[in-house]
């Protein structure tokens, strides 16, 4: 069960990255981002009704919920979209990866324990291996004006996510994990997103291009919906520290699909990479142990 989650949450998250190009251009990432995660809240309130899930929630587990939104719906795809500006997509693609170890690094300020041996190992050797496969683009790269600021915005997005995981699952551990809870977490990181544009002085245009409408489409069902409510399945069983890695594969699918559509051509290094980082996928999941019922508290539960 655990891989068959881990599998989907990668094809479908890894798939998205040519979905994103087709977002680009007429629309402000912001606008896109907010029209995209306000129809699947639209989607996940509708599931959790159906499902007669709980939808009233406390002032505090909004606040959390809120936290949640704005870190994972909001701030990191932002940043991302706009280093994507500065840098080319393998490194980003790469800084990206780093996720699992920054999500390392939080869980042992958030729950003061440090990550096993072999996850450290996995997920260092699963970065490595992205960083192999994307170095011609990265040896290439030109220390041009923005290129500081680009890195700065990637890593700011990929801290954001790596939070927000954290976020999450203690919010999973709350009783703030189901369908209801996703729901208002989207709604708030939609209303980050419109604050964010008006600040921006971003006009909330619309692409009525197939290209824009298809990949929307797509974005909302299966890289929200769909993809979310898996990937927190997957993170109450395995933990933010594990199911982070699937930030590390994202590439690897990004590049198959290249390779069909784009005529990506694969390269010695380029396989090297794809083992390195299969080897880390290895070692990340090896004995993944079940979200325990009663775990460690963190600081925001005192």
């Amino acid at each position: 069960m655990t891989l068959t989650l881990y599998i989907t949450t990668v094809l479908i998250w890894g798939s998205s990255w040519i979905m994103f190009d087709f977002q680009t251009g007429i629309v402000s990432p912001e606008v896109s981002g907010a029209y995209r995660f306000g129809i699947a809240a639209l989607f996940m309130f509708i599931w959790a009704k159906m499902n007669r899930e709980t939808l009233g929630f406390a002032a505090g587990e909004h606040a959390f919920l809120a936290l949640q939104g704005a870190f994972m719906f909001a701030l990191n795809i932002v940043f991302l979209y706009l280093a994507a500006w500065y840098l080319p997509s393998g490194l980003n693609a790469v800084v990206f990866s780093m996720a699992s170890i920054i999500s390392m690094g939080a869980g042992i300020f958030y729950y003061r324990k440090a990550p096993s041996m072999t996850l450290l190992i996995g997920g260092l050797t699963g970065v490595l291996g992205v960083v192999v496969v994307f170095w011609p683009e990265i040896k290439s790269l030109e220390l041009k004006q923005g290129v500081g600021l680009g890195l700065l915005l990637s890593l700011a997005g990929t801290t954001s996510f790596a939070i927000s995981l954290l976020i999450g699952e203690r919010n999973q551990r709350a009783g703030l994990g189901g369908h209801g809870g996703l729901a208002w977490a989207m709604t708030y990181g939609t209303l980050v997103m419109c604050v964010i544009a008006v600040f921006r002085d971003s006009p909330f245009t619309f692409d009525s291009r197939f290209s824009y409408v298809g990949s929307l489409i797509f974005l909302v069902v299966f890289n929200s919906v769909i993809a979310f409510s898996v990937y927190f399945a997957l993170l109450k069983r395995i933990g933010a520290e594990r199911s982070a890695y699937v930030t590390v594969l994202f590439p690897i699918v990004a590049l198959v699909i290249s390779t069909i559509f784009e005529n990506y051509q694969w390269t010695l290094s380029a396989f090297i990479g794809v083992a390195l980082t299969l080897i880390g996928n290895v070692l990340i999941l090896r004995n993944s142990p079940r979200a325990k019922v009663a775990p460690t508290k963190s600081k925001f539960e005192r």
